[in-house]
């Protein structure tokens, strides 16, 4: 190992033969399992009534399109993380294709944020419907949700060895939450043993909310469902934190989208078969009103807790992801150098840990659970359309080593697919454009800020050799 590197406090930083800093210790099931953990998380259990609200009784069809476009961009980053395995993510992709520093800039604060209005939503999720049934009705949620996010900034400074190790307990919680759902509500379904006061309605599987019909209504629940696909940009940050990228990307993201598509279609139509529509969009707790139409016996108060640790596993992965792109993005010179300042003894990305929290506290004390969602999905989907023309530039940058390369109709349809879902025209509230907008109005200020007080970290700020080389 080396000493060379150094944190901006002085202490040395030993790093990697492979020239990271950080440990790899994940390896193809570790990473498996952070991704279904990822993509099975907010969305399923608190959003999916919201979902439900906007398309009608035809819950899996925004789904099942949400995911054959994630299957597109997929490709995209799979042909990316392995050509550049590096904690970067989307922004490295898009510095090398174009190299232009503010959108390099913007694409990081971009998927940065998605992080965070995810977490957030986690926390709002988690102190919802869920506690209520566990602990009644009164305690204030928002006390709750800025807790929660404290709590997890700490498991995060504690370390990415714990921290995944956390997630594989959280990932095998929230699964068997998912396992009592299919499995009551199949018996439910086919043995006729749910709750007697709400029957099962296979019908509302077709149709569509008829306020908008049954185009708008599919687009602009899509346009929230794609909210759960924030897996891939997650994994491709704890790129420098995995043993053997190159190899283990690919075929892990791609089973684990498979995975969850089965999960996500199966609980999709158990759901709306089980439950109406409307008391479907009125809850944060979805699933819970599952469990109750389909096995009324089994106790609210365990399936809650199931369910809020799922949360948690959902929050602690993406202020993962947040914090990660931060210290890879300062350590490429982009932001300032304080963000890839590293606690000696933990080896954790300590002053990003504590930005990123921040932020999180401030959006759940002020923004709803599906606003979050929607404004999660919105900065995906720009930033995922971004990244599938930059594979198409990136084509003509050789590398010594072998890599997965899509086929060119995938990012082609892929950045199509996703500038279409990102539009007003799919149903999609304006609030959410103003969030976003507001979001990356700060981004803007604090890029702004950095060129003003001379902290780029670089001779020459329109060179963009260090994310090049």
């Amino acid at each position: 190992m080396s000493e060379g590197t150094r944190t901006d406090h002085g202490e040395p930083v030993f790093e990697e033969p492979d020239g990271t800093p950080l440990k790899r210790v994940m390896g193809p099931k570790l990473l498996l399992l952070f991704v279904i953990g990822d993509i099975l998380g907010t969305t399923v259990y608190s959003l999916t009534g919201q979902v439900a609200g906007r398309v009608g009784g035809a819950l899996w069809v925004p789904f099942l399109v949400a995911f054959v476009v994630a299957f597109l961009t997929a490709f995209s980053y799979l042909e990316l993380v392995s050509k550049y395995p590096r904690a970067a993510g989307a922004a490295l992709y898009v510095h090398k294709a174009f190299g232009v520093h503010l959108l390099t800039f913007m694409v990081a604060f971009a998927v940065m944020c998605s992080g965070i209005t995810s977490a957030s939503s986690a926390a709002q999720g988690f102190s919802g419907d869920y506690l209520a049934a566990v602990v009644g009705p009164d305690v204030p949620g928002w006390a709750v949700a800025i807790g929660f996010l404290l709590v997890l900034a700490g498991i995060n400074l504690r370390g990415i060895s714990e921290s995944v190790k956390i997630n594989v307990v959280l990932t095998l919680v929230e699964v068997s939450g998912l396992v009592i759902v299919v499995v009551f509500g199949a018996i439910a379904l086919f043995g006729g043993s749910g709750n007697p006061e709400i029957a099962p309605d296979p019908g509302r599987l077709v149709q569509f909310d008829e306020s908008s019909g049954p185009f708008f209504a599919v687009t602009s629940a899509t346009a929230l469902a794609f909210f759960a696909m924030v897996g891939f940009e997650d994994s491709v940050n704890m790129a420098e934190e995995t043993k053997d990228p190159v190899k283990t990307f690919p075929r892990v993201v791609l089973l684990g989208l498979c995975i969850t598509a089965v999960i996500y279609l199966t609980i999709a139509v158990i759901t709306s078969t089980l439950v109406p529509t409307d008391l479907l969009a009125e809850s944060d707790g979805p699933l819970l009103l599952v469990v109750q139409a389909a096995a009324p016996w089994f106790p609210a108060v365990l399936f809650s807790i199931i369910a809020m640790f799922a949360l948690t596993n959902t929050a602690l992965i993406n202020m993962l992801m947040a914090s990660r792109l931060l210290y890879g993005m300062a350590n490429e010179r982009i932001i300032p150098r304080a963000f890839g300042s590293v606690l000696a003894a933990r080896r954790t990305p300590w002053v990003s840990i504590l930005f990123t929290s921040g932020i999180a506290v401030i959006l759940v004390s002020s923004v709803t659970i599906a606003d979050l969602g929607g404004t999660t999905s919105l900065l995906l989907l720009v930033v995922f359309a971004v990244v599938n023309v930059a594979v198409l530039v990136l084509r003509k940058d050789k590398v010594e080593h072998a890599h997965f390369k899509a086929p060119t109709w995938a990012p082609v349809l892929g950045a199509l697919t996703c500038l279409f879902f990102a539009l007003p025209i799919t149903g999609r509230p304006l609030r959410e454009y103003a969030i976003a907008g507001a979001l990356l109005g700060i981004g803007l200020l604090f890029w702004l800020a950095n060129q003003a007080i001379g902290h780029r970290g670089k001779a020459d700020p329109a060179a963009p050799e260090p994310l090049s080389k």
